[in-house]
């Protein structure tokens, strides 16, 4: 008896995820007790917790910088389509829904992942290391990406309101797709080194001597219940949206903060993973899961959001508000000074965590 309890607990990363889709077949689309909603949030954290399991199986076998690459365009192909989803049922919320998702994974990853990184890689290890060169080409690509996609709509005149005339979305669109491939030829072929981590003499760490690499069988199948933690995250995470909701509503807040808290639970497989990063002294691969999500949440959500505008009703807004737009630019220019050294101290990663509290602040109190 206990022995079948013990090979439970070990396999506990491949039953979660299972129970996760099953429970999200049977609360899809329906008003959910207190005591589902408490259930739901269980297997939540628990899909979680699976995903970030799976996610460093593939990264270890795959190795870097592939392996931060598949856990950030796995969540992100999959937040995508939670805001296709929702787009479809309509309503007036509807129409900034993309924007507020987008702009909120970008203040997340580039202030609260990157934030947390250094000061926990930094306080641990005296001062946190990171290759500037691939940094640096990443932090470029994002401040493209979300100046064509999110500061431009707010600008134009072709359109009334904060909105792309058709042939500048279309022209959006193609954009970040280009750029989102540019950058991943980059980090995975090119100049593949740019992305990998570094010591404190600022030579490239090329294998990873924790543990042996995983089988191609395991890895396959972590890949395969790394997609179903996913699924479940993301869409349980909406199934608890509406209490969410019910509670930033009574406690008067607005409803973008909504949006900013599924943001938060959709991306905190991400933050565990790049922070066990942090921990061991891989900065580069915490940066590489940051700016990589960042990215592909405007080089995938745009186009996404784009194609599905031909069919859906209603506008699409996906112009930033001025505060955004400081936000956003103060972001840019602290990120830079961030990475231009290669090198960060606690100072940098509590400014960064400063600069997201702020954006929490006023997306509570605007």
């Amino acid at each position: 008896m206990i022995v079948p309890l013990r090979s439970l607990a070990r396999r506990w990363t491949a039953v979660v995820p299972a129970i996760a889709v099953v429970l999200l077949v049977f609360t899809w689309g329906r008003d959910l007790p207190a005591a589902v909603v408490a259930l739901v949030t269980l297997v939540l954290a628990g899909s979680v917790l699976a995903a970030v399991h799976h996610a460093e199986v593939v990264a270890h076998r795959v190795g870097e910088p592939f392996g931060s690459l598949v856990l950030a365009v796995a969540v992100t192909i999959i937040e995508v389509a939670l805001i296709v989803t929702l787009m479809a049922d309509g309503g007036a919320k509807s129409s900034t829904l993309a924007r507020d998702t987008v702009f909120a994974a970008v203040m997340i990853t580039c202030n609260g992942i990157v934030g947390l990184c250094l000061l926990v890689a930094s306080l641990r290890h005296g001062l946190a290391v990171f290759n500037a060169e691939g940094t640096g080409a990443a932090l470029a690509t994002v401040a493209t990406l979300a100046t064509l996609s999110l500061v431009f709509p707010t600008f134009t005149t072709s359109k009334p309101g904060r909105e792309f005339s058709t042939a500048q979305l279309t022209f959006a669109a193609v954009a970040s797709l280009v750029l989102y491939a540019l950058f991943v030829t980059t980090q995975t072929v090119r100049h593949r080194d740019y992305f990998l981590p570094i010591t404190r003499q600022g030579q490239v760490i090329d294998v990873d001597d924790h543990a042996d690499a995983p089988s191609a069988r395991e890895a396959g199948i972590s890949l395969g219940l790394l997609g179903l933690a996913l699924v479940g995250v993301v869409g349980l995470a909406k199934g608890v949206s509406p209490t969410i909701e019910s509670g930033v509503e009574a406690a008067g807040m607005p409803h973008s903060v909504v949006g900013v808290i599924i943001a938060l639970l959709v991306l905190l497989p991400e933050t565990i993973a790049a922070l066990r990063s942090a921990r061991r002294d891989r900065v580069q691969t915490s940066l590489n899961l940051a700016l990589g999500s960042a990215m592909a949440s405007i080089g995938l959500t745009i186009p996404a959001v784009a194609l599905a505008s031909l069919w859906l009703s209603g506008p699409l807004v996906l112009g930033l508000g001025a505060t955004e737009m400081v936000l956003l630019a103060l972001t840019v220019v602290v990120s830079s000074l961030t990475v231009v050294p290669g090198r960060a101290t606690p100072l940098q990663g509590g400014v960064h965590l400063v600069v997201f509290a702020a954006y929490l602040e006023l997306a509570v109190n605007p």
